[in-house]
């Protein structure tokens, strides 16, 4: 095991499960301080259980002040701050005139606001320390998800946002990255299945040891985007460069998506 990370401290949201989670147990693997941040403090107890040099912070992302508290507690816990994984998500899925209008306030909040701002607040500890931000984004970002605009939306805005403060910063050694998977075999997608859009399974599906492994090389090289899976990431691109050709291959992709949301369907089934 390397430890491309000893003695830094890391700062990553929605810790408690999935990709968050994990990715707090690979940095503290190669010798970081991992300040782990989720809305309630039991689940993140239990995903620190064994880190001997996590903080749990029980915090809702949406709340500028608790934002300003987890920047001044890493400070006051460990001295610096090194790097920023920005991970806490919300989706609320189905077409826009099904979500009531706060539900989808929420969701701008969380995925948007919170990353915005936390990476404003940790600057100054980040400049100091040639650190980093890496942020979780998704392909949502990449191309126009109908029957999830608000999360393709604030996906698309985190994508734009990240390029452009790497381009701010990089002259002052701080990194900025992204990291955009396409479905991720976690609570986040698969307790939902059936409300997650054909379309999405139509690209292959990623673990969320995937998608830590990304982040953590992302932290390291300061890379501007990692995506998986890269054949989905380039077909993204094209479809949001070319909308006719994605009207046209929607169709045999929603029925790919499909055929593998049965089968997904039949193994949880069989368990």
């Amino acid at each position: 095991m390397t430890s491309r990370f000893t003695s830094q401290t890391v700062l990553i949201t929605g810790a408690s499960l999935g990709v968050g989670r994990t990715a707090a147990q690979a940095f503290h693997a190669e010798g970081a301080n991992v300040v782990m941040v989720a809305r309630r403090i039991e689940p993140l107890r239990a995903a620190a259980e064994g880190l001997s040099r996590a903080h749990c912070i029980a915090a809702d992302v949406a709340d500028t002040g608790a934002l300003r508290r987890m920047v001044d507690e890493c400070i006051e816990r460990f001295g610096a701050l090194d790097g920023v994984v920005n991970n806490a998500g919300l989706h609320h899925r189905g077409p826009l005139e099904k979500n009531e209008a706060q539900a989808l306030g929420d969701m701008v909040d969380v995925n948007l606001r919170a990353p915005v701002v936390l990476t404003r607040l940790a600057l100054p500890h980040l400049l100091a320390r040639r650190g980093f931000v890496v942020n979780v984004a998704s392909l949502a970002g990449k191309v126009p998800l109908d029957g999830a605009a608000t999360y393709s939306a604030t996906k698309f805005g985190l994508r734009a946002f990240s390029l452009a403060v790497a381009q701010e910063v990089a002259d002052r050694g701080v990194r900025v990255s992204l990291v955009s998977p396409g479905p991720v075999d976690t609570g986040f997608i698969m307790e939902e299945i059936d409300r997650v859009e054909d379309i999405v399974f139509s690209q292959a599906m990623c673990t969320a040891d995937d998608v830590a492994r990304m982040i953590l090389d992302c932290a390291e090289d300061g890379r501007a985007e990692r995506q998986f899976p890269e054949a989905g990431g380039r077909l993204a691109t094209l479809g949001y460069l070319l909308p006719g050709l994605r009207r046209w291959l929607k169709p045999m992709l929603s029925a790919r998506g499909r055929a593998v949301k049965d089968r997904l369907r039949a193994a949880r089934g069989a368990r």
